[in-house]
């Protein structure tokens, strides 16, 4: 059983940089991002690709960056060319499909079996920590990602952001753009996303066309699931808790894989867990009226 909470806590560690992605976009701005399964995927291929050469730290940059410019497209077509949000993320999305097979080499999937990855280099630097190497490198990850998060929330931009999402009329009526906001809050949350792709394909030490498929619908569940169980009072307190809603929700589908669950009928258990994590807020004031 172990085991099995350890390897949901390092999964849950690594979506959980999806799930912040999806707190930018979703919570702060109010944006239905539909791009994200897409760039998940993209940030997996080219965090492969580069992993190949020889360099996977570099290739988790290299994975951030092409997640920038994911997010700069989405957003391109939303505040420049008039494109509703959700038509948005639907056609980065279609795009993004070609483009991640042609950055895979038009092959279905990648194999960094051979490869040195951050999670072997951590192994002999973090040996002392035994088996849990990987815990701790994913920890780390999603340790600084949440402190620059805060930190950069806080600061004037970080804020003008989130006075985005609450009233774009009023920040355009305090001289600022919200198109550059709204910009810059989407290449983060496309940065995140795909960095979190460079981490899982290294993590598993391979990559799949499909690897991004239903990523939306987990970092919102996740993202709820926190929101739910821990509250939303403070940014720090929200931010703790998307990522704890991420490691739930990945505990929950590796007792559900404990119990012999079939691999046919994953994706509805996981349809089950994002439905009811998703109608948790009314449940819960059903249950104090």
């Amino acid at each position: 059983m172990l085991t099995v909470l350890q390897t949901a806590l390092e999964v849950g560690l690594i979506y959980g940089l999806v799930a912040l992605a999806l707190f930018i976009s979703f919570s702060i701005l109010n944006i239905a991002d539909l791009s994200t399964d897409g760039c998940f995927t993209l940030g997996c291929a080219v965090a492969c690709q580069v992993a190949l050469t020889g360099h996977p730290f570099l290739a988790l940059l290299a994975a951030m960056a092409a997640g920038v410019c994911s997010g700069f497209i989405t957003a391109f077509l939303q505040t420049r060319l008039g494109v509703e949000s959700i038509m948005a993320g639907i056609i980065v999305n279609t795009g993004l499909y070609t483009i991640n097979l042609a950055v895979m080499g038009f092959s279905s999937t990648m194999s960094l079996v051979k490869t040195d990855t951050v999670f072997s280099i951590a192994k002999s630097a973090l040996s002392f920590t035994g088996g849990g190497y990987k815990l701790v490198l994913a920890a780390i990850v999603i340790a600084l990602a949440g402190a620059a998060m805060v930190g950069f929330l806080g600061t004037r931009l970080g804020l003008s952001i989130r006075a985005t999402g609450d009233n774009a009329a009023m920040v355009r009526a305090s001289s600022i753009n919200p198109a550059f906001t709204i910009t810059v809050g989407l290449c983060i949350s496309g940065a995140l996303t795909a960095l979190s792709g460079g981490l899982l394909a290294q993590y598993q030490k391979s990559c799949d066309i499909n690897v991004g498929t239903g990523m939306v619908t987990i970092a919102l569940a996740s993202l709820i699931i926190g929101e739910t169980l821990v509250g939303k009072r403070t940014m720090l307190r929200r931010i703790l808790g998307v990522v704890f809603g991420s490691c739930l929700y990945r505990f929950i589908v590796a007792v559900a894989l404990r119990f012999n669950v079939p691999a046919a009928a994953m994706k509805l258990v996981s349809a089950i867990i994002v439905a009811v994590a998703i109608s948790m807020p009314a449940i819960m004031v059903r249950l104090r009226t």
